[in-house]
């Protein structure tokens, strides 16, 4: 009798013949779920979560002091900080909304024009303007025949993040909209960018505020009427907090917002070579970097590390071939230390509206202050749960980001309020070179002898601004004490003269004030005398 032959066969073959049997588009599906699945949890789609949870994930979170004036008269009356942000739906993901913005972003179209800024140090500055004129059909005449002193125009000055310049998409979307609502727009393009050489030894990095500074006291004496808001975007966000910190009460802006901070480099650092899709962000950024360096290799060839700038594989090693050989740092995370704005949020006096999502690729939530935050009164965080890096696409074609429409309308409110931010008055020098002396230091002053006599001496200023006694007296620790009687007889008669009495007049009046006591004491010393004698009893 024969074997059965299904009996006989190996397990694998009769697993091969019964899959053979299932039809091939069986398999096109199965793996199109699989697929679905992988792109789902490795590119963090969320749109199924935004349709079926659309209240609760989609409503922006708003943080601030309690005691906030900012957030009562201004933030409360901004509708879209107070809705929702619902992302385009086939860009429902912080990867692909962050790779969109880079790689296209449907900027709209203009022109800019160009101011080119040198420091006192030997750089230039590239500064892009586009002004409200410039988007109006026809242009404004008005506005383009009136001079700068007298244009009362706010003036928006936008800092752009790493290797970022004006020609990127998502500053063309703030430029041009900001400038459409009625305002000026300058974009502040780090040095070496936007087309231009780097013309001395410094070159900008994550905490250099020093640009910054000098371009808005730039812009505020050309514009002295013309209020200044700041616009940060990613590293010039965290230029612009770390600014406003050291900075104060001197600072000549009315407002700033800041949009995707780093805040803390050290957590960013740690948190950009944590995963696989991190590290492809790291690695991009560094491209990005060493295509920078390559742009001024005169340069840093002689100031920094140029093969290790080449061979750099992350964003720390070219920071620790190139920026901290440039900036002076000693090393890498002392350089993250020293740039990182959160340090600097307790100390921002001007009203600020920081702007994160917690999705952000590069600029991980972990690094956000809340509690320095909600701590300043002149600070409000609005956080969404979705949005990218500098994204933000809204609407079925993307032709809008949700940050810059949230931008404008908090600097509108802002501008037409009386809560903007006032400098505080800079101490003026008597002669220009040095400081006014405060009043607790001018005369008259109380010299004391030795035998305790006081005396008041007067101080007055000669022509070399040099302080010297009236009563000649010049390198002696006291006066003496012949000259201390002198001014006081001098002080004595004067206030005679003054009062229209004469010496006597004011010593009968002694007199008669102090007889009381002089009777109180002869009666004394009378009733001493006649006293009786007692004699005791033998």
């Amino acid at each position: 009798m024969d074997d059965d032959p299904i009996q006989s066969a190996s397990p694998y073959d009769l697993l091969f013949q019964a899959l053979s049997l299932i039809p091939i588009h069986h398999y096109l599906i199965a793996l199109f779920l699989i697929w679905s699945i992988f792109f789902y949890n490795f590119v963090e789609f969320h749109f199924l979560g935004d349709t079926i949870l659309h209240y609760f994930r989609c409503r922006v979170n708003v943080i601030y002091n309690p005691d906030s004036s900012l957030y009562h008269g201004v933030v409360s009356r901004c509708r879209i900080l107070h809705g929702r942000y619902v992302a385009t739906p086939w860009l429902a993901s912080p990867h692909l909304q962050t790779c969109f913005l880079n790689f296209h972003g449907l900027p709209p179209v203009f022109s800019y024009r160009r101011e080119l800024f040198r420091v006192s140090d030997g750089g230039t500055i590239a500064l892009d303007w586009l002004k409200n004129s410039d988007v109006l059909d026809g242009g404004d005449l008005h506005n383009q025949n009136e001079s700068n002193k007298e244009d009362t125009t706010p003036i928006a000055v936008v800092i752009p993040g790493l290797t970022s310049d004006s020609s990127s998409a998502y500053l063309k979307h703030i430029a041009y909209n900001t400038a459409k609502t009625g305002w000026n727009v300058v974009i502040s393009n780090h040095r070496g960018l936007g087309g231009i050489s780097v013309t001395s030894d410094r070159f900008y990095n994550a905490g250099w505020t020093e640009d910054i500074r000098v371009v808005l006291g730039y812009l505020q004496r050309e514009y002295p009427m013309a209020p200044l808001f700041a616009i940060g975007t990613s590293i010039g966000a965290n230029i612009l907090v770390k600014y406003l910190g050291e900075e104060g009460e001197k600072t000549p802006l009315r407002g700033a917002v800041a949009i995707c901070s780093p805040w803390d480099l050290l957590i960013g650092d740690r948190f950009i070579c944590r995963t696989f899709k991190q590290k492809l962000y790291d690695k991009a950024l560094t491209i990005g970097l060493q295509g920078y360096a390559q742009l001024h290799e005169p340069q840093l060839s002689r100031l920094a590390n140029w093969e290790g700038i080449k061979k750099s594989r992350s964003i720390r090693d070219f920071d620790n071939h190139a920026t901290c050989l440039v900036g002076k740092f000693e090393t890498v995370d002392t350089y993250y230390r020293k740039s990182s704005s959160t340090q600097y949020v307790e100390n921002v006096a001007v009203p600020l509206l920081c702007i994160s999502a917690l999705d952000d690729p590069l600029c991980t939530k972990e690094a956000i202050p809340w509690d320095e935050c909600r701590a300043n009164k002149n600070i409000v965080l609005a956080t969404t749960n979705h949005g990218g890096h500098l994204a933000f696409f809204e609407g079925l074609t993307a032709s809008s980001l949700w940050w810059v429409r949230a931008t404008n309308e908090f600097l509108g409110a802002l501008s037409c309020s009386r809560y903007m931010h006032i400098q505080k008055a800079q101490e003026r020098t008597s002669s220009g070179s040095e400081k006014q002396e405060p009043s607790i230091n001018q005369g008259p002053y109380l010299n004391i002898a030795e035998d305790g006599l006081v005396a008041a001496v007067k101080y007055e200023q000669d022509d070399t601004n040099t302080t010297i006694p009236q009563s000649g007296l010049s390198n002696q620790r006291g006066p003496k004490h012949e000259d201390i009687v002198d001014v006081t007889k001098r002080s004595f008669k004067e206030l005679c003269l003054r009062t229209k009495r004469s010496v006597w007049w004011l010593g009968y009046i002694g007199v008669v004030t102090g007889f009381p006591l002089l009777g109180l004491l002869l009666n004394y010393l009378f009733r001493k005398k006649q006293r009786p004698k007692t004699t005791s009893k033998s």
